[in-house]
């Protein structure tokens, strides 16, 4: 059964925006992924999905390696930009300079860069073809210090900012679960 885009029960989804930022046969391109996801502390592993038909994804697939941006709450027209346009027809790198974004070299990979909410360089270290996207594994070989940019959300086809925290249950509500946990480990 098919997932489709747009269809209501796939955007009950959050996740964030990668702004994946590649060099290769198609020059620097940036993409906006919204699948990008922290899959290991130890060795630190980003995976991405790319679609086949993607710049980014022959950039990848030539160079071995990745940048991941992922994107802040006040960069939604340069997600909507990386997004919406393909590195195959646009050089989407200088509509954003020219929009006033600005980029940078990265420091161990040969990719553009871009001040977001979290930066990450990648190796790729596995490709597997899922579906209708390839996920490159890449290992991180720089991640850039912390900031306190908070990051842009996607859900529902729209951005949006966090701005509600939601509590952890408190220490009585975990004392009195981890007692009834207690009751019900398994011997």
């Amino acid at each position: 059964m098919d997932l489709a885009w747009g269809d209501e029960r796939t955007k009950k989804f959050v996740t964030n925006i990668g702004l994946i930022t590649s060099n290769g046969p198609y020059g620097h391109d940036i993409m906006a992924a919204e699948w990008a996801h922290h899959v290991s502390y130890n060795p630190g592993i980003i995976a991405i999905s790319i679609r086949q038909a993607d710049a980014t994804h022959e950039n990848i697939t030539k160079t071995k390696e990745f940048g991941v941006n992922l994107a802040a709450h006040d960069q939604n027209v340069l997600s909507s930009v990386a997004g919406n346009y393909t590195g195959k027809e646009v050089d989407k790198i200088a509509v954003l300079k020219e929009l006033g974004y600005k980029f940078f070299k990265a420091s161990k990979i040969n990719v553009l860069m871009v001040d977001a909410s979290m930066n990450a360089e990648c190796e790729l270290i596995k490709k597997i073809v899922i579906g209708d996207h390839t996920t490159f594994i890449g290992e991180v070989v720089y991640l850039y210090p912390a900031n306190n940019k908070e990051p842009l959300v996607y859900h529902a086809q729209k951005y949006w900012k966090l701005n509600t925290l939601v509590e952890k249950p408190n220490p009585d509500e975990l004392d009195k679960i981890k007692g009834i946990v207690e009751r019900f480990r398994k011997k």
